[in-house]
């Protein structure tokens, strides 16, 4: 029986993510990791050729889906968690501190929280540390906040999934300015994160080519990430990163598609109820993130 995880990894060089099908070799049983819907933004269309392609390769293998993670709300592109549900089958889960995300978000957008029933829009909430299985693979979540209140790292046989909480050694850690957001909390989450083995596999969410790297990576590992990240190795002070962070995160724009994104997102990637004509509508709060 095997005990490790059979990991394929999906780019969409658009977002810059990386999304991930994860095997139980022995059961065919699967879970996709941070699912990505193509979304053009200049015509507010969205399309599935990325999520095609893990649909293609799950059928191509014979592979049963058994759950549809996030990390967390991302920002920086739109979930296709339910365009592979309705595909493939499978549950949507994150962290059980949505409801953080929701009622800040909510509140920015005035949007009704109680009324949209976004609690009940994930399939399942993971509370913090939580054990689970794909197929017969063993499987629990290292909460890691920072980034955003609700960020979860799943660890899976000899792989961890961080989301957002950290990139490739050269390029450093997530940003901290979003509502809710900490590098205080980011760091002690790090911390946690490099009390894993040395050997673990560590795959990212995002990779963005620094100079003198010309190739997208998804892999490292905690050893790596402790003796060569720009901004966190082992040994760094707290106050030091918390310095850093927030310099470089006054520096940073916008994500281009974190309107659109996060109203789709916190509501496990279902859109707005339709209106009378059949048109369903975001709401794009206007410069509300000029005075924050």
């Amino acid at each position: 029986m095997s005990t490790q995880p059979w990991v394929h990894d999906f780019f969409d060089q658009n977002t810059n993510t990386f999304s991930y099908v994860v095997t139980d070799p022995d059961t065919k049983q699967c879970a996709i990791i941070d699912s990505v819907l193509d979304y053009d933004a200049a015509s507010a269309t969205t399309s599935t050729q990325h999520a095609d392609l893990i649909i293609s390769f799950i059928h191509q293998h014979q592979l049963s889906v058994q759950w549809i993670l996030e990390t967390h709300v991302h920002a920086d592109h739109i979930t296709a968690s339910q365009y592979l549900k309705q595909q493939l089958g499978g549950k949507i889960a994150m962290s059980d501190k949505i409801e953080m995300v929701q009622h800040t978000f909510c509140s920015i957008y005035n949007l009704d929280f109680e009324g949209l029933n976004l609690k009940d829009s994930f399939d399942y909430l993971f509370a913090e540390h939580e054990h689970f299985k794909i197929g017969n693979l063993e499987a629990y979540n290292i909460p890691t906040p920072g980034h955003t209140p609700a960020c979860l790292s799943y660890v899976i046989g000899n792989a961890v999934f961080v989301g957002d909480t950290l990139f490739m050694p050269d390029y450093g850690t997530a940003r901290c300015d979003f509502p809710k957001g900490s590098a205080a909390i980011l760091f002690d989450s790090v911390q946690t994160l490099y009390q894993l083995p040395e050997d673990i596999r560590v795959f990212l969410c995002h990779d963005y080519l620094p100079e003198g790297r010309s190739e997208f990576i998804c892999q490292t590992d905690i050893k790596s990430q402790k003796q060569r990240n720009i901004h966190l190795r082992q040994g760094t002070k707290k106050a030091d990163f918390i310095e850093m962070r927030t310099k470089r995160d006054h520096s940073l724009t916008m994500p281009k598609l974190i309107l659109p994104a996060i109203q789709i997102n916190m509501n496990a990637g279902l859109f707005p109820m339709p209106e009378i004509n059949n048109i369903s509508y975001l709401k794009i709060p206007l410069n509300y993130f000029k005075h924050v």
